[in-house]
């Protein structure tokens, strides 16, 4: 699946999985919460056979990766300036930057910053998205007084204690509930912000005893070795700059360059959302094609491996001018 390297990068350090040759174009692979680059496990052997250089790194605070004590820390600027940094580091003059989850929030804002080093995007998960105001204030007028888990994740200390007291129920828990697996057409309506947590929503029914056939004991050992090493005051510390990263970026154009959105069709994120991924299009100047999957849920990618690696493959071979899959 790649190399284990460590560079040196923005003031910190990233743990990468590296694969294919370097004089090959990049493609970078951005993973989300709670999730490390073993989320990309099924991309990365496609992706160099196709002929690319494939980066993937465990995102700042996560694994092994550098992890400050500073929320402020997980700003976007400095989550950008990780990759920027990861491609001055291995030679490259762009890439094209594949994100999943808050891997995609950072994609897309890092197109907005550095238009320069992004050739190309595809996205996964979550739309672009034009806030209207503050994301914090939105989700306050939303929900009210019940729960929305990015506004309890905003205060230090209660989200930590609770996926950290058993990290191997937490990561059950979670890659469960936001699968496919779990998708209910008419989710319940949410309980009282206050005495709730994140896994008493995301556990609120019980994990069958088996895993998803899309995901192994050695996938699940995988994730709770990356959280017991990190912990999850870095992961959840991205979730609590959201209104400075949309002060940042509010006032830049949007991504201007060639994007591609895949998404699953029991994705939470969108599927309760209707015309959230139809919107990209009159916000995108060059929206190439959106892609969703029958079936799938939040982890896309891992999910429905064959038909993401299809559709993925597809847009670089558009983008490169040469038929899928090959180099």
């Amino acid at each position: 699946m790649g190399e284990r390297k460590r560079y040196a990068v923005n003031g910190i350090e990233l743990d990468v999985i590296e694969a294919g040759d370097p004089a090959d174009p990049a493609v970078v692979l951005c993973h989300g919460f709670p999730e490390s680059a073993h989320s990309w496990r099924h991309q990365i052997e496609p992706l160099v056979a196709a002929g690319y250089h494939v980066l993937a790194p465990d995102q700042r605070g996560y694994g092994r990766s550098s992890a400050p004590r500073d929320v402020a820390a997980y700003g976007v600027e400095h989550l950008a300036g990780d990759l920027i940094g990861l491609l001055d580091a291995t030679g490259h003059d762009d890439a094209v930057f594949i994100g999943h989850d808050w891997g995609a929030l950072l994609v897309w804002d890092l197109a907005r910053i550095h238009p320069e080093r992004v050739r190309a995007i595809i996205n996964v998960s979550v739309p672009y998205t034009e806030w209207p105001a503050p994301p914090t204030d939105v989700f306050k007028a939303t929900v009210g007084d019940r729960f929305f888990y990015i506004l309890y994740f905003q205060e230090v200390g209660p989200a930590e204690t609770e996926m950290e007291a058993d990290i191997e129920r937490t990561m059950r828990t979670v890659l469960w509930a936001a699968s496919g697996d779990a998708f209910e057409e008419q989710p319940p309506p949410p309980p009282p912000a206050e005495g709730t947590g994140w896994l008493d929503v995301m556990g609120a029914r019980q994990p069958p005893a088996t895993l998803p056939a899309w995901l192994t004991e050695e996938d699940l050992a995988s994730y709770v070795d990356t959280f017991r090493a990190s912990g999850f005051f870095g992961p959840v510390s991205w979730y609590r700059n959201l209104d400075h990263n949309h002060a940042l970026v509010k006032d830049r154009p949007a991504p201007a360059m060639p994007v591609w959105f895949i998404g699953g069709t029991r994705d939470g994120v969108i599927a309760y959302r209707p015309g959230y991924v139809e919107a990209m299009a009159e916000r995108l100047p060059d929206l190439r094609g959106v892609t969703m999957i029958e079936g799938a849920g939040h982890w896309t990618q891992q999910e429905a491996p064959e038909e993401f690696n299809a559709a993925m493959l597809a847009a670089l071979a558009e983008l490169d001018g040469r038929p899928a899959g090959s180099r």
